[in-house]
């Protein structure tokens, strides 16, 4: 089985709409939030200013109640929720996941270390010893304690430095104990918490909070896939060499005509072998869906990933997805530009199958080092053909073969002068993604016409 690259006669259902927008989100994370302070001040939060130790146990009271709100929004950026993504795009939902987890773990750090020296203040103790009281005296302190540490570590991971020097399997892996950690503290925050233990419609309240986060991991992290497997029972029908490392894996289900995806998105793959059950790769289509299989296309970057051509023929899959927003949906324009770098082309390889337009709608840039680098040659000039699709090579050493800046803005011009008419899609390695999106605010493409899907493939 090969790719047909041209229209196909039976199209798949689109994915759901969801009614939703970005204020929306914003308006109730924000009244929460002053709900949550609001009830803080209810409960004398700021009549213990009257003292230093006072105020240092009020300041760690509000960081921990804040910190405990980050970490259920944190529970909901990691829900996989479909209408989170829709609104915000992955790239958005990541910077928003980073960044609110470095500031929850701060502020669960400043709520142990305020309660325990505002304690010690006023007790005449030293911190070392109230600690020491709290871990052995109060309910639950050290399963908490052990949910900080869990936090810390998921932060220390997150850091760009390690972040680089780790795999997505083992990142993946670590992220996953925020679960166990949120578990753990939730019996210490319930039975000592102060806007829990002596106000029932506090702990009502904040049982809700808790019951939403997890309804929502529930509903979309888990019962989502396992409803989609249960119905597709996708399995490999063939694998395809694309270059020397690079593979295509055609995949065949049930009902596949039902699936709703589009072109541009992506899902978590587990192939059920032996050694690779319990690892899930994120991989875009690199066809457009059509009702009767999907494709995706790997190329072997040092990790597992060189496994995918050793897979048999009717190997089962267990698939999470669709995700991303990196569809047809997100075009406001009515002409587009397309570019790939590397691997990225991917998932545009599926958009310039599935996007409408007339000839001199769509273009595309590909830009590569080598030639070998160069996936989908035959099938990208076939569809430039058939659509009247501009298709544009950009391979070689930079300065050598193709110019030193080969997407600055000068050159963007060059290629596609009304770019800035625009709708772009880029994809590919992120220092070519940041450079392209300096390129395009030099030459004034608006950030509402720039979509971006992160290679972390």
């Amino acid at each position: 089985m090969t790719a047909r690259p041209w229209r196909m006669a039976r199209r798949a259902p689109l994915p759901r709409h969801w009614n939703v927008r970005a204020s929306d989100v914003y308006a109730l994370v924000g009244a929460n939030a002053l709900i949550i302070a609001a009830m803080w001040l209810r409960h004398g939060g700021t009549d213990q200013f009257s003292t230093i130790s006072g105020t240092i146990s009020a300041i760690g009271q509000l960081t921990a109640l804040l910190g405990t709100y980050g970490a259920l929004l944190q529970l909901v950026l990691m829900s996989r929720s479909p209408w989170l993504e829709q609104v915000f795009g992955l790239d958005r939902l990541a910077f928003a996941h980073r960044w609110l987890g470095f500031a929850t773990v701060w502020l669960l750090l400043g709520h142990a270390v305020g309660t325990t020296v505002g304690y010690a203040m006023g007790d005449g103790s030293s911190v070392l010893a109230e600690a020491w009281t709290f871990l052995t005296t109060y309910q639950y302190v050290l399963m908490a304690t052990v949910g900080m540490g869990l936090f810390v570590v998921i932060a220390v991971s997150s850091v760009r430095y390690a972040r680089h020097r780790i795999s997505y399997e083992t990142w993946h892996g670590i992220h996953l104990y925020a679960y166990l950690a949120i578990a753990l503290a939730f019996m210490h925050a319930l039975v000592v918490g102060t806007d829990f233990k002596d106000d029932p419609i506090a702990r009502i309240y904040w049982i809700g909070l808790y019951v939403v986060a997890a309804g929502l991991i529930l509903a979309f992290r888990f019962g989502a896939p396992i409803r989609l497997n249960l119905r597709h029972r996708m399995r490999v029908v063939n694998v395809v060499q694309e270059a020397p490392d690079t593979v295509s894996v055609y995949i065949a289900g049930r009902d596949l005509d039902r699936l709703p995806v589009r072109a541009g998105q992506y899902f978590q793959w587990r192939f059920l072998t032996p050694d690779g059950w319990w690892r899930a790769h994120p991989y875009s289509l690199s066809a457009a869906p059509n009702g009767e299989w999907l494709r995706i296309t790997i190329k072997d970057l040092g990790d597992d990933s060189f496994a995918a051509r050793r897979l048999a023929i009717g190997t089962r899959i267990f698939a999470e997805g669709p995700y991303g927003a990196f569809t047809g949906g997100s075009r406001k324009q009515p002409r587009v530009l397309l570019v790939g770098g590397g691997i990225g082309v991917t998932p545009l390889r599926a958009l310039l199958e599935e996007l409408p337009g007339e000839a001199g709608d769509i273009a595309l840039l590909y830009r590569a080092r080598r030639w070998s680098d160069v996936v989908f040659r035959e099938e990208l000039d076939t569809l430039a053909g058939l659509r009247g699709t501009t298709v544009r090579y950009l391979v070689g050493r930079a300065g050598h073969e193709v110019p030193a800046d080969p997407l600055s803005a000068a050159w963007l011009r060059r290629y596609v002068p009304d770019v800035a008419e625009r709708d772009v899609y880029v994809c590919g390695p992120v220092s070519m993604m940041a450079a392209v999106a300096a390129s395009l605010r030099t030459l004034g493409v608006p950030a509402s016409q720039v979509h971006q899907e992160s290679f972390t493939y």
